[in-house]
This record gives C-alpha cells, sequence and structure tokens, in this order.
C-alpha cells in the first residue's frame, strides 16, 4: 500500500432537524481520531500504512437519514459527543472510496455555535481565527490537531489520556496574536496542505497541554 494516496474518511451526522453544535463535531472528530490511532484493531495495517509517510489527509463528509444508515454499516466507529455524532472508517486510498461513503456530499457542513462554549480545558486543540474554514474542514484540521498531540506524546502520556476517554476542547484563539505565540512555542503546529479553501501552509491549529509545551522544535 502507498500511504501517500491513502486518505481518513470521516462522516458527521447533519440532520435537517438536528444539527450538531459546531464545537461538539469537531471535537467529536478529534476524538474518534484518538480513538482509532489508540487501538486501530484489525485496520492496523491500514492505519500504519497511511500514517506511514506523515501525509495524515482526512476528508469529512456529512450525512444523514438513510445515508448515515448506510455509512454506520460499513467498517469503522461511531463517536458521541453531546450534539454531534461522528463515524471514523478505516483509511481508503484516495480514489478508492466505497461506494457509499464516495456519494456523501463534503459541502454543507456550515455548522454553528447555538451557545458559546464554555471555558477551554487541557487538552486544547485552539483554531487559528485569522482563517475562515467551514465546519467540515476545521473538523479535519482538529483531527490532525489530535493526531499530531498523540505523536508528541510518550507512551505513559498515552496510556494516561486514553484512560480518562480523550478528554479535548476545542476553542478559537483569542486573537491572531495569541494564535501565533502559541504556534512558536514548541506545541504541535498543523500546517494545511492546501487541498481545499485555505492557503499551502497556513496553520490553522495548535495542540496544547500540559504534558506538550516545548515538546515539538520551534520553527
Amino acid at each position: 500500500m502507498n500511504a501517500e494516496l491513502y486518505v481518513l474518511p470521516l462522516v458527521v451526522r447533519i440532520e435537517r432537524a438536528t444539527p450538531p453544535e459546531r464545537t461538539d463535531a469537531l471535537e467529536a472528530a478529534a476524538k474518534a481520531v484518538l480513538d482509532l490511532l489508540a487501538d486501530p484493531g484489525e485496520w492496523a495495517a491500514e492505519v500504519h500504512a497511511w500514517e506511514a509517510t506523515g501525509k495524515i489527509r482526512k476528508v469529512v463528509r456529512r450525512a444523514r437519514g438513510a445515508e448515515w444508515r448506510r455509512a454506520v454499516a460499513l467498517p469503522g466507529r461511531t463517536i458521541e459527543h453531546r450534539t454531534a455524532e461522528v463515524r471514523v472508517h478505516p483509511p481508503v486510498p484516495l480514489d478508492g472510496w466505497p461506494r457509499d461513503l464516495a456519494r456523501l456530499q463534503v459541502k454543507g457542513t456550515e455548522l454553528t455555535d447555538t451557545a458559546p462554549p464554555g471555558p477551554a480545558e487541557p487538552p486544547t486543540l485552539w483554531e487559528n481565527p485569522a482563517l475562515e474554514m467551514s465546519a467540515g474542514k476545521a473538523m479535519a484540521q482538529a483531527g490532525h490537531a489530535a493526531q499530531l498531540a498523540w505523536w508528541a506524546s510518550d507512551e505513559g502520556e498515552r496510556a494516561a489520556w486514553r484512560e480518562q476517554g480523550f478528554p479535548v476542547t476545542v476553542r478559537r484563539a483569542e486573537s491572531a496574536a495569541a494564535f501565533e505565540a502559541m504556534a512558536a512555542a514548541g506545541l504541535p503546529v498543523v500546517r494545511d496542505a492546501g487541498f481545499t479553501e485555505i492557503e499551502p501552509g497556513s496553520c490553522t491549529f495548535v495542540a496544547d497541554a500540559p504534558w506538550l509545551a516545548g515538546r515539538v522544535a520551534r520553527s
């Protein structure tokens, strides 16, 4: 398998009458990625090949009704987090998606929060407030941030995080300056490849946790 040609599918359930809160969807995506990395199970070979080159591409699609039921019938795991349901599927070839996933739409994930989210609690994935991203794009980026945090953690830190059920909060940084300061502080930073929505190399998220401070070489 060529890991460069593999992608991780994430499907968010968005029913017309009951769409999830944006923040809940982002946090659910991060939790789904962490759950798969911590225990890939029968998909260990696919996950290893996907991770091998560091090209951890993710694509988020939306589903409702019968679409969601078909997605759930395929191999994968569903993460339920407050108002959100996100299903993570094993990595697939970029041009070889299962038909029922390939038919799902990427567009249409313009979610909002109906009330301000509560205070951030570590670990926190900080979104760059200077960028405008659809919820689907931001979900993928939050998943990247969670994965970089996982990679930067040692075995003991991973085990403790997993034992606690992968607590994670996603919040927008207070200002562009605050985000840039965190990005320069030796924390894991997501730099987007630029396939969709934003310019290549844009810093989208910073992963912040007490054990991650200074863990990553500053750039």
